[in-house]
């Protein structure tokens, strides 16, 4: 646990609620609850917080590639990002081997 937290760096813990309010633009892609209904947008739902508010740092600094998703996160503040990540991570996902 505290190797996850040493990992993170600058980034603060979100607060799930408010990344909900702010899933306008995910939605399209993402789905607000997290599972893409678009085969060219990965799931979000369950994914680990850290995991997603690197991505979107790496996505908003341009040193990740993604057209849609450098547009969209260059937006985003820290607070915004920290938000979302909490939010689809909040997401409880059950799997079910075959």
């Amino acid at each position: 646990m505290l190797l996850g937290s040493l990992a993170c760096g600058p980034s603060q813990a979100g607060d799930a609620r408010a990344g909900r309010q702010k899933l306008t633009t995910c939605q399209g892609c993402h789905g607000l609850d997290g599972l893409s209904k678009n085969p060219e947008a990965p799931n979000l739902a369950g994914q680990v917080e850290t995991y997603l508010t690197r991505s979107l740092e790496a996505y908003r600094s341009g040193e990740r590639k993604n057209e849609s998703m450098n547009i969209v996160a260059k937006e985003l503040s820290d607070e915004d990002i920290a938000d979302v990540a909490a939010y689809y991570a909040s997401i409880q996902v059950d799997v079910l081997p075959p």
